[in-house]
């Protein structure tokens, strides 16, 4: 069995609980407080901290990590179609069930979104209601309108549709 890293992540909207392997992020959750980290961690896990210090500065739009997220097929799917919503729009839980090949699977795909175990780099959160409304987000909705308006301003515009 591959050794787990586990590391934090101090962000501006509170701790970031990181999970990776020897080369693969696992998980990014927001949780409510921090623990240690272990002593020794992976490059991975280091580049993974810089890159969420860079994208919370405003310095980063795209994210270059090698990603493992566990679960079914069709949740890694849906995780992989969240990653091709571009930096500073979204898109709606329709327009991925689309994307995904099927209307009927909007609530599959909803789900499926909700139980995306690395945050921000997979960015779920650019997922919102068909009438623009801000809709569930495991970090809390809080969180979800803080990313999304760090987005917008750093992509100078008003979010539009994917």
């Amino acid at each position: 069995m591959p050794k787990i890293f586990t590391s934090y992540f101090e962000s501006p909207i509170g701790p970031i609980k990181l999970t990776t392997s020897e080369d693969a992020v696992l998980s990014a959750e927001f949780i409510d407080e921090s623990q240690t980290s272990d002593s020794e961690l992976p490059a991975i896990a280091l580049n993974l901290q810089k890159q969420l210090n860079q994208y919370f500065e405003g310095n980063l739009l795209e994210f270059d990590l090698k990603l493992d997220p566990q679960g079914t097929d069709f949740q890694k799917r849906v995780w992989q179609e969240l990653t091709n919503i571009p930096f500073g729009k979204n898109a709606s839980y329709m327009d991925m069930a689309i994307k995904l090949g099927d209307p009927k699977v909007i609530r599959a795909a909803a789900s499926a979104n909700g139980k995306n175990p690395i945050s921000i780099i997979i960015p779920c959160h650019r997922v919102i209601g068909k009438d623009g409304s801000l809709t569930g987000y495991a970090g809390g909705l809080h969180r979800k309108k803080w990313l999304l308006d760090h987005e917008n301003r750093l992509a100078n515009g008003v979010l539009e549709l994917f």
